[in-house]
């Protein structure tokens, strides 16, 4: 039977029972030796309160026919065996599917309340994983099983976290993972140090799978009764170096709250570019980052439903091959002097250096102090937001590198503009609008809007018209 506290329905029920008792002891000492107790596909029904607190915590505990003394005869087995079990993991109030053990085989050598036992364990685990445990625990934990000390290896093999029920569809988070670690617990702390392997990883609900494994360094401890506890490192490798994440987390009911920092000390781009899917960026189609560094330093918070990334980012010295920036900005490709700049250019564009601040929800991403520098057309200054669909919204100021590239050519043609402009262009600098999508950016420079703004109260003359706008004509495209 279960706790009463729990359910009515059974803890524990087996289709057969093999009890293995050493006859002599019993029939000339009434004692009682257990050498054997073997379960054939048993099912287990484990429970979690909204405390944290298991069904199985009260087991082992003194029963209402303990002895004068007030405690419980010692329970001795030689050997326990479940073999080809299933347990089913629930939690109260019950809000989402048992996550179930199947094929659940457990061997315990030597098994007693009062010291520690060797055991092995092994089952398969939804969307096809498995989980094998060895070790020791006891002795059992009193009055609180939960507190049994243990020390065990464990190894899990495609734990598909959706699967399993550890996060919902809809909060974006999924990955399959292979952990090889060692658990040691004190029945209070517990300690957790091994390696971890992430396939198909995806962190952002309008994120993609990334196409390459990523593997992590993972030491963290918890505290068994308060449900929360540090990881003190775990360490995401990309090349020879690798991003740290640290910091405190706290479950709560069927969910963790995350209080996270992440250090990414000059990352290499070429490695880092395969998770841009993961965090749900795309860049534009048909190009790709190549050489230079990322520096990031984030916080993490919240619950997977309501993630919030925040931070400074900054990449230096990278190469967007497979886009050309000139070729792609609406409102200059009019100009003779650009289109010749821009088909003289590679089909790449040069970033020197770009840094931002980014703050990163579910629902859109917003970055704030944007600074761009691209040697062939200048600098660009500005803010913006990338929604979660990946629609784009952002208002840059640029101004132009007036000594090479396109940025020179348009220069060129600014000279004819006059001074005025000349004047507001390079204090103000040349307004940027970027719409469309990650995927597919549409850049406009908006020129004539500026144009208007530098001719003063005479722009409404024909002379002006005839004057700084006839000559801009050849710069603007719509």
């Amino acid at each position: 039977a279960d706790d009463p506290a729990f359910s009515s329905a059974p803890f524990f029920q087996t289709k057969s029972l093999h009890i293995g008792v050493g006859t002599a002891a019993l029939l000339f000492t009434r004692q009682l030796h257990i050498s054997s107790f073997t379960a054939e596909a048993p099912q287990i029904q484990l429970i979690q309160q909204p405390d944290g607190t298991w069904n199985y915590a009260s087991l082992g505990g003194k029963s209402s026919s303990a002895s004068p003394s007030g405690a419980d005869p010692d329970v001795s087995i030689g050997e326990l065996n479940i073999k080809n079990g299933s347990v089913d993991v629930s939690r109260i109030p019950a809000n989402a599917k048992p996550f179930v053990y199947d094929h659940v085989n457990v061997t315990v050598k030597d098994l007693s309340l009062t010291t520690p036992m060797p055991f092995e364990l092994t089952a398969d685990l939804p969307a096809s994983g498995t989980v094998t445990l060895n070790g020791t625990a006891g002795p059992v934990g009193q009055p609180n099983a939960m507190n049994t000390p243990l020390h065990a290896t464990i190894e899990v093999k495609h734990f598909d976290l959706v699967a399993a029920g550890v996060v919902a569809p809809s909060d974006g988070i999924s990955t399959i993972a292979d952990l090889d670690a060692k658990i040691d617990s004190d029945g209070k702390t517990m300690t957790t140090t091994g390696k971890l392997t992430a396939a198909n990883l995806k962190l952002s609900r309008n994120g993609s799978p990334a196409p390459q494994p990523v593997d992590a360094d993972l030491s963290m401890n918890g505290n068994i009764g308060a449900l929360n506890g540090q990881i003190t490192d775990l360490a995401i490798h990309t090349g020879n170096v690798a991003a740290h994440i640290n910091g405190a987390y706290q479950m709560t009911g069927t969910s963790v709250t995350l209080n996270l920092h992440l250090a990414a000390p000059g990352l290499p781009v070429d490695d880092l570019e395969q998770l841009l899917p993961a965090v749900g960026i795309r860049l534009p189609s048909g190009s790709s980052l190549h050489g230079g560094t990322l520096t990031a330093n984030l916080d993490i918070t919240g619950t997977p439903a309501t993630l919030r990334i925040a931070g400074p980012v900054e990449i230096d010295n990278t190469r967007l091959a497979g886009f050309a920036l000139p070729s792609k900005m609406e409102g200059l490709a009019g100009s003779a002097a650009t289109k010749s700049a821009s088909s003289s250019a590679e089909n790449a564009t040069d970033i020197r250096k770009f840094t931002t601040n980014v703050v990163s929800t579910p629902q859109s991403t917003q970055l704030s102090q944007i600074y761009c520098d691209v040697p062939s057309l200048g600098t660009a200054t500005g803010d913006g937001t990338v929604a979660a669909s990946g629609a784009l919204d952002f208002k840059l100021s640029a101004k132009l590198n007036t000594s090479s590239g396109v940025g020179g050519a348009v220069n060129t043609a600014m000279s004819s503009m006059g001074g005025n402009f000349l004047h507001s262009a390079a204090t103000n600098g040349i307004p940027i609008s970027v719409t469309g999508t990650t995927a597919s950016p549409s850049i406009h420079v908006n020129m004539e809007s500026m144009l208007k703004d530098t001719s003063g109260t005479s722009k409404s003359s024909s002379a002006t018209k005839s004057g700084v706008l006839g000559a801009a004509q050849g710069l603007l495209h719509h």
